[in-house]
């Protein structure tokens, strides 16, 4: 017997803004820069790489290229994505226990 293994798609499951929310919490915890460029890139794919690119103002296939494994995009086109997603970035202070 045969196994057919169907490739993880991240997007399916980002379909709430809790949801978004959470995922993105738990890659900024992680510290992991090329992971919140891939994040970010999975949550611009679930709403619709088009949308986001009018609503940024960025070309759709420069997002494209700005979430590829590998990329170094800047803060600001990262900070417009986030913007045209609906979020916005918090810093909360770190509790000594």
């Amino acid at each position: 017997m045969e196994l057919t293994l169907t490739p993880f798609d991240m997007t399916q499951y980002l379909d709430s803004e809790e949801a978004i929310a959470e995922y993105l919490t738990q890659v900024l915890e992680e510290g992991d820069t090329d992971e919140l460029i891939r994040a970010i890139g999975h949550i611009a794919k679930a709403r619709g790489m088009s949308q986001i690119a009018q609503e940024s103002g960025l070309g759709r296939e420069s997002l494209y290229k700005t979430f590829a494994p590998g990329s170094k995009p800047r803060f600001d086109t990262i900070a417009k994505v986030v913007h045209s997603l609906g979020l916005h970035f918090q810093i909360t202070p770190v509790r000594a226990s």
